[in-house]
């Protein structure tokens, strides 16, 4: 999948993220910011990873500001900018195809 143009999912309020994405320059470039980094860190770099991984995505600039946010939380908002910045907003695979 093909970043066409910057997007947002997600917001800064306890227990979610937001996450930015944009088209990247040839690679994943991956910024995070969190209060609780050092304890899930690298849990939140692995569950986005894992999810663009599903989505098809290889060439992305993608920030995320984490409050807290569940596993499935962060996977829900990096889909949901995926599908927002390629402009697909009807038939979403929603819990089948992305896993």
């Amino acid at each position: 999948m093909e970043i066409k143009r910057p997007a947002i999912a997600g917001t800064l309020e306890s227990s979610d993220c937001q996450v930015m994405v944009e088209a990247g320059e040839g690679k994943i470039d991956l910024s995070l910011d969190s209060a609780v980094i050092n304890q899930y860190g690298n849990q939140i770099r692995k569950v986005v990873l894992e999810t663009l991984e599903n989505l098809g995505v290889d060439d992305v600039k993608i920030a995320i500001v984490d409050k807290g946010a569940l596993d499935c939380t962060i996977k829900a908002r990096v889909e949901g900018a995926i599908f927002r910045s390629v402009k697909q907003l009807d038939n979403l695979p929603w819990g089948g195809a992305i896993r």
